[in-house]
């Protein structure tokens, strides 16, 4: 790759495409939460996502001379696997039991938390005493926003809590593996899309789980843009470049300010208004988030190291 096509401010152009993932994500927990709970189900939403998202994408894996070998399309399941299908599955799930800020507050915050563990004892990969207190103040934070929550509203569904955290795993795996591949951003958001749709269409369409016609034009036309466009292309595009240029901790790390946006925008949206000890819980999140951006120490930089 020539200079030009670097980044002068690898740190900088990294944070942009951070914020600009966590805008979309953030406004995903809102607008599915909007729709599920509503006309139309988690697999309405999840054939939506991936099959507008592989409509756009495809051609990105089917240009002459660029077609990919095969390993790479077994590569790209694995990633659907993780950051595809039954992530959406569970996170959609887990918004039907829960609401749009305690699942915004626990699949991004878990997932940097998740990555730097994982990190740690499978790739030994050195975390620093900041960033384990960050992921310490993470896990507090979200156990007291989930107290405060049930003090306030009920208790949450546990099963809908679950379904949270094990997705927040599968996209932290997601961010470790993909440091490592030689997908660009584009191939492996497209290889997500495709392989989920080619796996959840048919059974979608066989087993007449369609509840569109029950929804409006203007519903389907939202969710249309939102998780075809914006969360099958944009926001995976955008998350992957943020991981390449700041590496999978601290762009997850960043990601998970998505709670506090998502909170704010649920105000207004859904009229979900958090409990004066969630406001206080959120901050203390936010707060292990910024800990866990913190660049750990590192003994050897090399540049070999960077992920392509």
């Amino acid at each position: 790759m020539s200079a030009r096509n670097e980044p002068t401010h690898p740190w900088l152009a990294g944070l942009l495409w951070a914020g600009l993932t966590v805008t979309i994500f953030a406004g995903w927990f809102v607008v599915t939460r909007f729709s599920v709970t509503r006309e139309l189900r988690l697999w309405d939403v999840t054939a939506l996502r991936f099959g507008v998202g592989a409509l756009l994408l495809s051609p990105a894996l089917l240009r002459r001379g660029h077609r990919l070998p095969a390993a790479r399309w077994g590569e790209g399941l694995l990633y659907a696997c993780l950051w595809g299908l039954p992530f959406v599955l569970l996170v959609a799930f887990g918004l039907q039991r829960t609401s749009a800020g305690q699942a915004a507050a626990i699949a991004p915050t878990l997932m940097p938390v998740f990555a730097g563990l994982f990190a740690w004892a499978v790739l030994k990969e050195f975390q620093g005493r900041v960033r384990w207190l960050g992921h310490g103040i993470i896990v507090a934070g979200i156990v007291c926003m989930v107290a405060a929550g049930a003090a306030a509203h009920g208790m949450a569904d546990p099963l809908g809590l679950a379904a949270l955290a094990c997705g927040s795993s599968m996209w932290a795996v997601y961010t470790l593996l993909f440091r490592r591949s030689s997908l660009t951003p584009v191939q492996s958001a497209a290889l997500i899309c495709v392989w989920s749709a080619l796996l959840f269409l048919p059974v979608y369409v066989l087993g007449g789980l369609s509840r569109l016609g029950q929804a409006s034009g203007a519903e389907i036309a939202l969710q249309v843009l939102y998780q075809g466009v914006l969360m099958s292309g944009v926001a995976i595009v955008s998350f992957n470049r943020a991981v390449a240029l700041l590496g999978p901790a601290a762009a997850s790390a960043i990601i998970a300010l998505i709670p506090a946006v998502a909170a704010l925008a649920a105000i207004p949206v859904l009229g979900e208004w958090p409990a004066p000890a969630e406001a206080v819980a959120l901050a203390c999140v936010v707060g292990g988030v910024l800990l866990s951006a913190r660049r750990a120490p590192s003994i050897t930089t090399t540049k070999g190291d960077r992920t392509p």
